[in-house]
């Protein structure tokens, strides 16, 4: 079985786990513990299983990057020379998004 096949089951896998089970109801978030505020990633864990049950609008009410990452989970499948710019992109979408967003 090639490394790309074993990453697209990995991330199929993923999903159906996301599909079938709900988020942990604890809060995850250590920065938000220590100190009150929202991560860039503070959300994400509860829009990605919004997602792969199709509850867009939920999704973007958690974390309005979240189809930014499933698209990042789908391009591990990829071996590319453009995936690492991808993700360089996709990290400063986060960084900028983490400052600049709303208070929760």
């Amino acid at each position: 079985m090639s490394a790309r096949a074993i990453r697209a089951a990995a991330v199929l896998g993923l999903f159906a786990v996301m599909y079938f089970f709900s988020p942990p109801a604890i809060p995850l978030c250590g920065f938000r513990w220590l100190t009150g505020h929202p991560c860039p990633l503070c959300g994400l864990t509860r829009a990605l299983f919004a997602l792969a049950k199709g509850h867009v609008g939920a999704a973007l009410r958690f974390h309005a990057l979240s189809p930014l990452a499933v698209m990042m989970l789908g391009a591990l499948v990829w071996n590319r020379p453009l995936w690492p710019r991808f993700w360089t992109c996709c990290a400063v979408a986060f960084g900028v998004y983490g400052v600049w967003r709303p208070a929760a």
